[in-house]
């Protein structure tokens, strides 16, 4: 098997340690993530474009409305950051 050399500053690697962690069981589900990750955000992407190719950009009162309703579910419908 391959191997990688990875510092790390000695906050995260006595955490690591405290922790009984395994640094090389983390990096690599920490590469499959975000592999995955950018796997799904260009098939996004390419579903986006495809979707604008069949139905047009939206409107500017379809953007809004949808800002509008992202608005309300970072705020919990309070009005207020949720967190």
């Amino acid at each position: 098997m391959p191997q990688i050399r990875v510092d790390l500053s000695d906050d995260l690697y006595v955490s690591v340690k405290e922790h009984g962690l395994s640094p090389a069981d983390l990096l690599q589900a920490a590469i499959q993530d975000e592999l995955r990750r950018q796997e799904l955000s260009a098939e996004t992407e390419k579903y986006l474009a495809e979707l604008i190719d069949e139905v047009g950009e939206p409107s500017e009162a379809a953007m809004a409305k949808a800002e509008a309703l992202v608005g309300r579910i970072r705020t919990g419908g309070t009005g207020e950051a949720a967190g």
